[in-house]
């Protein structure tokens, strides 16, 4: 229970950093770290296409300016608290379905038991899962992938990869998420306007959930970008140790017992802004 806690805060600071990747436009400059064209004092092993990764990046950040978080407002703005969660809870249990295949696969059989005891009561007693029955009854959420599944049968990750509109990732990460995409049962309902809704609708909800903290990344570190590549290999690692990754691990160029309490901090502040934010009574 106490490792579900621990990851599901840990995913909380990615969905941050990669669903907003923060900040105003006019907040960039002082963001981005060094300038076009300057020499770095420091290079990555794991980032070799840094130059690419930082563009798609800025690219990620102006369609989230100019695109999702307005949209993502409206949808805040119009839909009623309980719609809201219960929309988060539906595709949550949703996800079950790969949660369950990848726990199989890692030959996880317990956890199998337990979160497909969750699916089931979710989506019975729980209406299709827009009710979380199941945490009531201490069967917590967990976070297994296709990518995770792949780490534990010893692929490598590769080198860092932002991609467009996704977002942070790796090689292996893309395929994870291939495989995560051929897992979820939406994605084979007929027409396919009804998967492609569903994944904006899912796009635009997870987003807007992240609104009230997405000023956090741009307070995490001078240079954004190596803060959130950061983070992402950090919360992989976390995830795929089931949030016991091994001690003295090196999450930023020999920066990693900083890099363990600065995300720490950021993420306590991060969940903080979320509870404050769902606390709030729903307008008229």
């Amino acid at each position: 229970m106490e490792n579900s806690r621990i990851i599901g805060g840990r995913l909380a600071l990615v969905l941050i950093v990669a669903a907003g990747a923060a900040g105003c436009a006019s907040d960039k400059v002082k963001q981005e770290g060094p300038e076009a064209g300057a020499p770095r004092t420091h290079v990555d092993s794991r980032d070799p296409w840094e130059e690419w990764n930082r563009g798609v990046q800025s690219f990620n950040d102006g369609l989230d300016d100019y695109f999702m978080k307005p949209v993502a407002k409206g949808y805040q703005w119009a839909t009623p608290k309980f719609v809201d969660k219960g929309v988060t809870n539906f595709f949550s249990n949703v996800d079950d379905v790969s949660v369950i295949a990848n726990d199989l696969l890692q030959f996880k059989l317990l956890q199998t038991g337990q979160d497909l005891g969750r699916f089931l009561v979710n989506s019975t007693i729980g209406m299709a899962g827009f009710i979380d029955v199941a945490d009531k009854l201490d069967l917590p959420k967990h976070y297994e992938d296709f990518d995770q599944t792949l780490a534990t049968w010893g692929v490598p990750s590769g080198p860092y990869l932002v991609l467009p509109v996704i977002g942070p990732g790796s090689p292996r990460g893309v395929v994870g998420f291939a495989g995560d995409t051929a897992a979820n049962p939406i994605n084979y309902i007929t027409p396919a306007s009804i998967p492609w809704g569903a994944g904006a609708g899912r796009f635009v909800d997870v987003r807007a959930d992240m609104l009230s903290a997405t000023k956090i990344a741009d307070e995490a570190s001078v240079d954004r970008y190596e803060f959130i590549r950061n983070a992402y290999f950090q919360q992989r690692n976390y995830l795929i140790h089931d949030g016991n990754p091994p001690l003295g691990e090196d999450f930023g160029g020999g920066e990693g017992v900083e890099m363990e309490f600065e995300l720490q901090g950021i993420e306590d502040r991060a969940n903080e802004a979320i509870e404050k934010e769902k606390a709030k009574p729903v307008s008229p």
